[in-house]
């Protein structure tokens, strides 16, 4: 007997703990749904578990956030799609709930059953459902419905249709502003599903309204909703629709809705065809660029090369590149800084077209002015995208124009700033082969050496242990060997034990009779040194060579 009740006690436990006083422990329970829906079986979790759960919806947010998470995947332990009705209650309890993140948590169960449902099923009991929540008195009911009627909709009655779309136009003029907001965010879902002859009349209607709305936080959604809608349009009446709104919002007196507009225009672009696009977006754009609120600008700065892909090189010439030379001075450090981390993307697009010469007169004023930026976060982006500009311009325009940048930044105040700037020496080298780095990278790397400073001393270091591998065993041992050999005498303890973890590191690169020769008397040098610090790495250093010449012997 005490072998059949053993495997039914977990079980006991995890239904007693649903109902237990401590937290944890119903949270725990409620992860495990599916083990309790298992040992109760299909019929038992249909008739017990599940009307259990629709009367547990006051539990704490957290329980009931992983309720409504466990109960999308559950239509298998019910006995499948013919029963995957009885999920729909305590679902809906969870629609009604305060707290959103549960709603919105319910909210996506709900779709993902609905759309499995069964036709008759969706109208006998999904549908009703949408109804209630769409005519319910708390908020929280109609803003959930929001986010359900692109699932109702499909495979409705004409009826039932009609229906749906007088109760959604009903949700777009609620008295409360987070209904409205609701309906705004779903209403390009909704036009997905809706009859193309219904979509000119009302659903714009509707889009309309929403548009017109006095609250910003309203307007703002129905931005979004705008490239979406547009897709499912035909282009004329996209054109004749859409665009004027797209335009007006670009002049919003709430910056929230302009910034939201700056940061969905590539995807207002693609909804309204490139004839509109050079007309009537172009000038919206450039005033998005010289907005006067700053979040607006970033928003638009982040957004320039991909809006330039959507336009010929004369226009981006005309129109753009002078607002992106303003912006390369913004007194917004975030302005620049967006602007940094994409203007490279710029360059392949005009230098095609243009040619290097023009595009060094126009584009790159703009990049060297960030590059020498006051905030080292705009510094950085640009720094990054240097190789990438390298390799698509060719290697006559770095030489000449940014050379002489790259070493700069090596010497740069900032750590982040010099670290990267090695790094992209290594890149560049890796970009345009050793032969061009001797020429033009390592002795200006080289010559650093006897600057006063040794944070830079320690750069050099940094940068020879990026670019040995890249170089080579012969330029190593030829020219970054004896720098680093006399490195090690210099009089600061920091530089001398990163000279010991260097050398560890060009171990594999050069030759066997170059480690006995000239690395390990070094090592053995500093090993002896008065600072504790040095003589651990060198004596680090001492036993890689060792266990080396172990593993070849």
């Amino acid at each position: 007997m005490a072998m059949v009740d053993e495997p039914l006690y977990p079980i006991a436990l995890l239904i007693d703990e649903l109902k237990n006083d401590d937290i944890q422990l119903r949270l725990n329970s409620i992860r495990r749904l599916s083990t309790i829906s298992r040992a109760l079986g299909e019929e038992r979790t249909r008739k017990e578990l599940i009307p259990f759960l629709s009367e547990n919806s006051d539990d704490d947010d957290e329980v009931l956030l992983a309720m409504a998470e466990e109960l999308g995947v559950f239509i298998p332990y019910v006995g499948g799609l013919e029963h995957a009705h009885v999920l729909l209650p305590p679902l809906e309890s969870l629609c009604t709930v305060e707290e959103t993140s549960v709603r919105e948590k319910a909210v996506d169960s709900l779709c993902k059953i609905g759309s499995q449902m069964r036709e008759s099923d969706l109208v006998d009991s999904f549908v009703p459902l949408v109804k209630r929540l769409a005519a319910g008195e708390w908020f929280a009911a109609r803003v959930s419905a929001c986010g359900l009627f692109h699932v109702a909709y499909q495979g409705c009655t004409d009826v039932l249709k009609t229906e749906l779309r007088s109760s959604y136009s009903q949700l777009c003029k609620d008295d409360m502003p987070m209904v409205r907001r609701a309906a705004a965010s779903n209403l390009g879902k909704f036009a997905t599903t809706v009859e193309s002859s219904y979509l000119v009349g009302e659903i714009m209607t509707m889009f309309d309204d929403l548009t017109k709305d006095e609250q910003d936080s309203v307007r703002l959604l129905a931005v979004e909703g705008c490239a979406a809608l547009g897709k499912s349009l035909e282009p004329q009446e996209c054109v004749a629709r859409i665009l004027p709104v797209i335009v007006n919002f670009s002049q919003d007196k709430s910056w929230r809705v302009r910034y939201m507009v700056a940061n969905q225009l590539y995807e207002l672009c693609e909804a309204v065809g490139p004839d509109s696009t050079r007309t009537d977006l172009v000038p919206a754009y450039v005033g998005l660029l010289r907005d006067n609120e700053a979040e607006v600008r970033i928003a638009a700065a982040g957004k320039v090369t991909k809006f330039c892909q959507l336009l010929n090189p004369e226009l981006v010439i005309q129109h753009i590149l002078p607002c992106v030379k303003e912006l390369s001075t913004d007194s917004s450090q975030h302005v620049r800084s967006a602007l940094a981390s994409v203007i490279m993307g710029m360059a392949p697009i005009l230098g095609k077209v243009i040619g290097i010469d023009l595009l060094s007169q126009s584009l790159l004023p703009a990049i060297v002015e960030l590059a020498e930026d006051r905030h080292w976060r705009v510094r950085l982006a640009i720094i990054e995208y240097v190789p990438l500009l390298a390799s698509q311009l060719g290697i006559g325009f770095f030489d000449d124009k940014l050379g002489a940048l790259c070493m700069q930044w090596l010497q740069d105040k900032v750590y982040s700033i010099r670290e990267a700037a090695a790094n992209n020496l290594k890149r560049l080298a890796e970009e345009f082969g050793s032969e061009w780095a001797m020429q033009h990278i390592v002795p200006q790397v080289l010559d650093m050496v006897t600057n006063p400073h040794y944070l830079h001393r320690m750069m050099v270091l940094r940068a020879i242990s990026l670019m040995a591998p890249v170089m080579g065993s012969e330029i190593t041992c030829s020219k970054f060997l004896p720098v680093v050999v006399e490195a090690s005498k210099d009089r600061v303890p920091n530089v001398k034990f990163n000279v010991a973890k260097l050398m560890q590191s060009l171990i594999p690169i050069v030759d066997q009779s170059v480690v006995e020769k000239t690395i390990r008397q070094c090592l053995v040098d500093l090993s002896e040194d008065p600072d504790v610090d040095v003589r651990y790495f060198a004596n680090q250093a001492l036993r890689s060579i060792d266990g080396a010449a172990v593993a070849q012997s």
